[in-house]
């Protein structure tokens, strides 16, 4: 039996460009294309931007200006301008940069002398340019390799710092940046930093209530139960209410200006705090659940030299708040204890508003605590020899857990499109529900209905979310269905779902419509796949002559060798996004409810050109 030999020639060593540009997951997270809030183009914006809220939290520059066009990014801040003798140190230099000094920057956001650097390794062209004293120091890259570094020069230019990047195509493959994921990105910046304006191609964002304007902008008057409780202490600030039909909770948590998304010590302290508070309040040891059912919330805490649990900082593994404070924990119970308590006291109608909440919670959960518990044990015996999931070696347990950022939960409807979709995924991270034909109605149905209805009851339990989408198993959330009336409809049934009871799955980015080609124009030596009529105009143009076209009418007719190409690397996501401008309810009434006219106006003014071009 041969053995395979290990000497000196199979040690490597890679420089730091060369280890980011072979890992780049480890220090950005997934890749993905820009359909996802998550993906690494953004994580690129984002180490930018950081190195410029840094200079404004140290009182250095009131402004931001980002520019994006196409894929070309531009990020000028006005701050105190990198170190001009350190400019490309700084950019390509592993663990060099200021954050290391504590006295410069005591709670910064960005990463410790690794931002910038994975930026520059892993775009096509980057480029940086620092004003300090009248003098400007220029360097530009190309993979990370230094290609220009000119002498310091004299200038007139206001002092700062400049980076232009293209982030590299050959890792970010067909990427585009989705404005809407850009100027949430920055709408949470300002919330974080009053009195600070980021200027994103010519559009201003300034906010000056912080989290109260958070929770102002992300939900309708209407759907408020009272006014937003605004708390603001030296190193914490918080925002509350509760959604008045709204059924799990809903919380936006930061640090030092970072949105943990996956939350954090941080955050169970303050659903812990909001707990004990409320209880010792009304005197009753009310059940958790019941008191946070429907709550909206968000915390902003500031931690010196905080420990995330990822390199993309989602989550915060801190339990010191740094210095001679006390724990996160302690510090946040302490904060809420004392001035939510102050705030109902003084408040005794909000707080005769929450209680009632409260009441009707425990009264609702009661009433379905026997379905619930009914429905639990048929989900489970349902899991043993249920076809309708099909997990995927992440939570089957077959490999090591890996971050739930790599994860995607397929739901599609029919025993060919599932099988298809079955047969070509990545077993490691991509499963499939399978659906039995079109799922029910919900809209203005209770809760029961979900526990009630097995398939409802069996994709909450795949999913992970009766209670909070917290411990959400799957990061991607996949409708995938035919592109024709009885798919839109189905679409439109499942998004009715989660709007009806789960709105945060939609409110943080989880949940996507799988774009399939409808058609394949190929010849002996290309296939070309086209999303769209004028796609297919184009391949036939550049295979002419005369190639072969073949129209997919549904995904069962794609083979699964096929569906391997638009579900792998090239796979195509519409995020679904709600419009801010319409409450959930609205949303819901006008597209579910009864036939009205402008729905009928909608309907023939929108989905007959989808349509048209589905048939063309």
């Amino acid at each position: 039996m041969s053995t395979s030999q290990y000497t000196e020639e199979n040690i490597r060593s890679l420089d730091w460009k060369e280890h980011i540009r072979m890992r780049p997951g480890m220090y950005i997270g997934k890749l993905g294309d820009g359909s996802s809030a998550d993906d690494g183009i953004y994580i690129l914006l984002k180490e930018v931007i950081d190195n410029c809220i840094d200079e404004f939290v140290m009182g250095a520059g009131k402004t931001i200006e980002i520019r994006i066009k196409d894929k070309e990014v531009k990020v000028r801040d006005y701050g105190r301008g990198i170190p001009l003798g350190k400019v490309v140190d700084v950019v390509s230099k592993m663990n060099t940069g200021g954050k290391y000094d504590t006295r410069a920057f005591k709670k910064s956001v960005g990463l410790n002398g690794v931002g910038t650097k994975a930026v520059n390794a892993l775009s096509a062209s980057f480029k940086v340019e620092s004003v300090r004293d009248g003098q400007l120091k220029r360097a530009s890259f190309e993979l990370g390799e230094l290609k220009e570094n000119p002498e310091i020069e004299e200038t007139s230019k206001r002092k700062g710092t400049r980076v232009i990047f293209i982030p590299d195509e050959s890792i970010f493959k067909n990427y585009k940046f989705r404005k809407e994921y850009v100027e949430k990105m920055l709408r949470n910046y300002v919330y974080l930093n009053p009195g600070l304006t980021i200027d994103f191609n010519g559009e201003k964002f300034y906010s000056e209530n912080g989290l109260k304007d958070l929770l102002e902008d992300n939900m309708a008057k209407e759907d408020m139960l009272y006014p937003i409780v605004h708390l603001k202490g030296d190193d914490i600030e918080t925002a509350i209410t509760h959604h008045k039909s709204q059924y799990s909770e809903e919380y936006h948590s930061f640090v030092n200006g970072q949105n943990t998304t996956q939350g954090g010590t941080h955050q169970s302290a303050f659903r812990e705090a909001i707990v004990k508070t409320l209880r010792d309040f009304y005197g009753k040891n009310y059940d958790a659940s019941d008191i946070r059912k429907s709550i909206v919330a968000a915390i902003s805490i500031k931690v010196m030299e905080p420990v995330f649990e990822s390199q993309t900082k989602t989550k915060l593994g801190s339990t010191d708040m740094g210095g001679e404070l006390p724990t996160v924990r302690t510090y946040v119970n302490d904060f809420v204890k004392t001035q939510l308590d102050n705030f109902l006291h003084k408040n005794p109608g909000v707080a005769e508003k929450i209680q009632k909440k409260i009441v009707q919670a425990e009264k609702e959960r009661k009433e379905l605590s026997g379905i619930r518990k009914l429905a639990r044990d048929r989900a489970k015996k349902a899991s043993l020899h249920n076809k309708k999931l099909r997990d995927c070696r992440v939570h089957l347990g077959d490999m090591k857990k890996d971050n739930r950022l790599d994860t995607t939960l397929f739901i599609t409807e029919g025993d060919s499109a599932s099988g298809s979709i079955t047969k070509s995924r990545n077993v490691n991270t991509q499963a499939v529900f399978s659906l039995k034909g079109k799922p029910l109605n919900s809209y203005g149905l209770s809760k029961k209905i979900v526990y009630e209805n097995e398939e409802f009851n069996l994709l909450q339990a795949a999913l992970n979310i009766e209670d909070s989408i917290e411990d959400l198993r799957y990061n991607n959330i996949v409708i995938a269905t035919d592109a024709d009336v009885d798919g839109m409809h189905i679409r439109l049934l499942l998004i009715t779902f989660f709007l009806q009871f789960f709105p945060e799955v939609i409110k943080e980015g989880h949940l996507y419509i799988l774009q399939t080609p409808l058609f394949r124009v190929r010849n002996k030596k290309e296939t070309i796949y086209c999303y769209s009529e004028q796609e297919r105009i184009d391949a036939i143009e550049k295979l002419k002559p005369k190639p072969e076209i073949t129209r997919f009418k549904g995904l069962g007719e794609i083979s699964p060798d096929e569906f391997q190409h638009f579900i792998g690397d090239d796979i195509r996501l519409d995020p679904v996004m709600l419009d801010k401008a319409m409450s959930i309810e609205e949303l819901l009434k006008f597209y579910m409810g009864k036939n009205t006219p402008d729905r009928q106006e909608f309907i023939i003014e929108n989905l007959k050109v989808e349509l048209d071009k589905v048939e063309a």
